[in-house]
């Protein structure tokens, strides 16, 4: 299939640290080469791809040094491009929210639209109803739940290289949490469950500049004047396999409806279990007593500490295979695009996008 891939341009393609989309988006768009189709890339230029790579911006806006800069307009300018190359494809996936839907109303049978964030916000869903015609993928059952009645076709899990991350067997004496410093990811939580259990606790994370208030007011605190806490900051992907896999296990303690929370599957794929809050995707993603366990509060935390002894770190990390791998995500994926192409040549379907 000749397939275009097309992700934010916030960060690089794989990012060079934070970022979620981008990365997901690298792992499908490399398997789907490996897996023998034509795709192509449309990123900046700093993105490293087995694909034919389209450069619509010279740097992701995040690593962009310039002081001003519009993401709206770098956004549509990559929107055009991809507008002008339509026909040269069987599938546009998108993986930009909803910001392509007036560019491409005349032919959305042509595309398919991951999204990859919360869906419980008030504007939400007069978009949805006013292009329900664009066929939606999400990434957990969870994230559908505000907008139920919208196009879904499929929910695809995330998926990662198998051989990206190095997996230990024998972990070191302490816990992790890794991702943002943010209200919903709930830092507070972990250091107060390592404070409890008086086990370190290694704290590897970015602070975005929204996040900076809550930072100084709500979690520097906790960190002062004490060593059984340590914050690393934001790490690459090249220092994950050490950090996550010398964990005893990963602190997931959110507070949020999470869409589905990638830092799960990297933990895994280091074979290392998760110990996550029942909220969003978690039910979904972990498999209690098997990849980590599921809690309601600190105190089912604290105890699932304890008995982390009972888990098998090489199952886990060949549930990761099995279930979280790019391949596995890559013919997930496949199957819809098929699928969209069914629906195209089907008797009394519009086939404007083969005029």
């Amino acid at each position: 299939m000749r397939i275009a891939q097309v992700p934010p341009l916030y960060e690089a393609v794989p990012p060079r640290f934070y970022g979620g989309t981008e990365r997901v988006v690298s792992h499908l768009t490399d398997a789907l080469v490996d897996l023998g189709h034509e795709v192509t890339l449309f990123a900046s230029a700093e993105a490293r791809t087995r694909a034919e790579l389209v450069k619509v911006r010279d740097q992701a806006i995040r690593l962009d040094p310039a002081p001003l800069k519009s993401d709206l307009a770098a956004h549509m300018s990559m929107l055009c491009d991809v507008r002008r190359r339509a026909r040269e494809f069987d599938v546009i996936h998108f993986h930009t929210d909803m910001i392509h839907f007036p560019f491409f109303e005349d032919m959305p049978e042509r595309t398919l639209t991951t999204l990859h964030g919360r869906l419980d916000l008030k504007d939400l869903p007069g978009v949805y109803w006013r292009w329900n015609q664009f066929p939606l993928v999400s990434i957990s059952d969870s994230q559908r739940r505000p907008l139920a009645f919208a196009n879904w076709n499929g929910t695809v899990h995330h998926g990662m290289k198998a051989d990206l991350y190095a997996p230990n067997f024998e972990p070191g004496g302490y816990l992790a949490f890794l991702g943002r410093i943010s209200p919903e990811k709930r830092p507070d939580r972990a250091i107060a469950i390592a404070k409890r259990l008086g086990v370190p606790l290694k704290i590897a994370a970015k602070v975005d500049p929204a996040d900076t208030r809550y930072y100084q007011e709500q979690i520097e605190p906790l960190l002062l004047g004490q060593k059984l806490v340590e914050y690393i900051g934001e790490i690459s992907d090249d220092q994950k396999s050490e950090f996550l896999g010398g964990a005893s296990a990963l602190l997931f303690p959110i507070d949020w409806p999470e869409p589905f929370g990638l830092v799960m599957i990297e933990a895994m794929a280091c074979g290392a279990p998760v110990i996550a809050y029942g909220c969003g995707s978690v039910p979904e993603i972990v498999e209690e007593g098997l990849t980590g366990f599921i809690v309601q509060d600190e105190d089912e935390a604290a105890a699932a500490v304890s008995r982390l002894d009972r888990l098998d770190r090489r199952a886990i990390r060949r549930r990761f295979e099995e279930r979280f791998s790019a391949t596995a995500m890559a013919r997930r994926y496949l199957d819809l695009y098929a699928g969209l192409g069914a629906a195209r040549a089907a008797p009394g379907v519009a086939l404007a996008a083969n005029a």
